[in-house]
């Protein structure tokens, strides 16, 4: 008895090394807290949003839009990049193109994310009393990294934009429905102001909630703040960063974009004769 005693311990102990042994090689090869992790769907072109909320102003019909993001993120740490294109189909509708890609995720993995695509439409146009309003269809096309990537999803957005004196508000209510079928579908609030403060910059404020592919309840909630500038004629510039306030950790990023338009508006100049 004392014998097959010793062979049972030695068997559940067999069991639990394994089990353990393979829970830390899951655990390693993984990304670091994925939970932190938010996933980039589609992003507005500046000057025609506020880090990641749109506006419902768009591009001029014929009119190409180019820009480049770089953001650095603490606690995750990590890089990402931002290629942005967008082009005016009329002077009411958008295309735009996002493709983002991760570099030193943890010190561990890089690769790109899902590049998303969208439409953004604009329904009603702003009066003295009436905001404007919008909607965007959204996809993205499983292209990414598998540790970054949600295998494709299809996404639509509700747009709001109205402007009160130097003030701009604008609020965004989107639904995300994941490619990957153990990640839960993602709702978001945002919410974006610009307060002009000369005839070529901005300061810039967000907030965004989200229930995200990875949690059943609101588990990311940022402020953001930051300065546009228009350097040139229809070239912006535009810095910021943003902190978490929901977790109350020190968890931050700071971004930085550039963003040219084209053709450039020509000015007319208006000649007085006496």
């Amino acid at each position: 008895m004392s014998t097959k005693g010793i062979k049972i311990k030695k068997s559940n102990t067999f069991r639990f090394s394994l089990y353990f042994f393979c829970f830390l090689n899951f655990h390693f090869l993984m990304p670091a807290d994925l939970n932190a992790f938010e996933v980039k769907g589609l992003q507005p072109l500046q000057p025609y949003g506020v880090f990641s909320t749109f506006s419902t102003e768009s591009l001029k019909k014929n009119n190409f839009g180019i820009g480049f993001q770089i953001e650095r993120s603490f606690d995750p740490d990590f890089y990402r990049t931002i290629l942005q294109i967008a082009y005016g189909l009329s002077n009411n509708v958008e295309l735009n193109l996002t493709i983002p890609y991760i570099l030193d995720w943890e010190d561990k993995f890089d690769g790109f994310e899902d590049a998303s695509i969208g439409l953004k439409h604009r329904l009603i146009e702003e009066t003295k009393t009436i905001p404007a309003v919008g909607y965007i269809l959204t996809a993205s096309i499983p292209s990414g990294r598998d540790y970054f990537s949600t295998d494709g999803r299809l996404g639509i957005g509700l747009l709001v934009s109205k402007k009160i004196g130097p003030f701009k508000g604008h609020s965004n209510l989107f639904y995300s429905n994941p490619g990957k079928s153990e990640m839960k579908d993602e709702y978001s609030l945002n919410l974006g102001a610009e307060l002009a403060v000369s005839h070529n910059s901005k300061i810039l404020g967000e907030v965004i909630g989200k229930k995200d592919y990875f949690k059943s309840s609101i588990n990311f909630l940022e402020w953001r703040m930051g300065y546009r500038v228009e350097v040139e004629d229809n070239i912006y510039t535009t810095i910021g960063a943003g902190f978490d306030i929901k977790r109350r950790k020190p968890d931050f990023r700071l971004m930085f974009s550039i963003s040219m338009i084209l053709p450039k508006e020509k000015q007319i100049i208006q000649k007085i004769y006496e």
